[in-house]
């Protein structure tokens, strides 16, 4: 892995979902980037403007302060552009979801993600592409997992209205969040090839497929059939192309749901691109 030199000047890229969701983490991260190397700090407003200021970087090494999301969307577009091969990303992970990042080995703490863009090094990372050129960093999941709304809280019993007032208004200000996973849909009927193999055929039900980039130039592939007994084992492969298709069907990747489609094929993108992640032996 390459580390960098201090003086290379950085393209600070601050999303809006992070200054609107955690400012003083955005606070603490330009302080610590800017103490340890030239910087020039973009505030894009919308996600348009986003790219354009990615676009337009030159030769300064750009940084996200962002969410998977504002991560997910500037490895797009560097792909879009065809420049994701010769191009370099580091991140500071400020945001409502940070799971895509950690996976990939970023430190999640504030401090400790800008340190490791001053310091760290790089790695090459394989990326998934799809028949749409959609990149996927992470997982993809089919069918995407349901997600249902917390149960309402009873009220107790001989409530006085002032206080049944009180409860009403909080939930006006602060809507209820979604509870995580729960279930996922009823087994589908999908034919799964890897390489050109059929893995599982459209006979066969299928509780859950998900793919993920490897390190080596090969996703791993795992199929979760809804057959009992010993036929309900997962079933494992690898390899470079992986199509996807049956009836209509949704998936999940990355930072949205996608779908739905009849067929979808992924392909790895060996070495896709360098992302800044912890030296050996770093410790923060």
């Amino acid at each position: 892995m390459a580390t960098y030199p201090t003086s290379e000047q950085l393209l600070v890229i601050v999303d809006p979902i992070a200054r609107r969701t955690d400012g003083e983490a955005v606070r603490i991260a330009k302080d610590v980037l800017s103490a340890g190397a030239p910087t020039k700090l973009c505030l894009p407003e919308d996600p348009e403007e986003f790219t354009r200021v990615l676009a337009r970087r030159g030769s300064r090494r750009p940084v996200v302060i962002g969410d998977d999301r504002a991560l997910v969307r500037a490895v797009s577009l560097l792909h879009r552009q065809r420049e994701l091969a010769g191009s370099v990303l580091s991140v500071v992970p400020v945001g409502p979801a940070v799971s895509v990042a950690r996976a990939l080995g970023v430190p999640t703490g504030t401090v400790a993600a800008a340190r490791t863009v001053l310091d760290g090094a790089v790695r090459r990372l394989d990326v998934l592409v799809d028949d749409s050129d959609g990149v996927v960093l992470g997982t993809v999941g089919i069918p995407p997992v349901r997600e249902r709304l917390p149960e309402a809280v009873p009220e107790p019993e001989g409530a006085r209205p002032w206080l049944r007032t009180c409860q009403t208004l909080v939930r006006t200000l602060v809507p209820l969040r979604p509870a995580r996973t729960l279930t996922a849909s009823a087994p589908s009927r999908l034919r799964v090839e890897v390489d050109g193999e059929t893995v599982v055929d459209l006979d066969r039900p299928v509780d859950a497929v998900s793919l993920t980039p490897g390190s080596s130039g090969t996703a791993l592939v795992e199929v979760r059939p809804a057959s009992v007994g010993s036929d309900a084992a997962p079933v494992f492969r690898e390899g470079r192309t992986v199509s996807v298709s049956g009836a209509d069907f949704r998936y999940h990747a990355d930072d949205r749901v996608s779908g739905p489609v009849r067929r979808r094929t992924w392909t790895v993108l060996e070495s896709a691109f360098g992302l800044t992640l912890p030296a050996a032996g770093q410790v923060y």
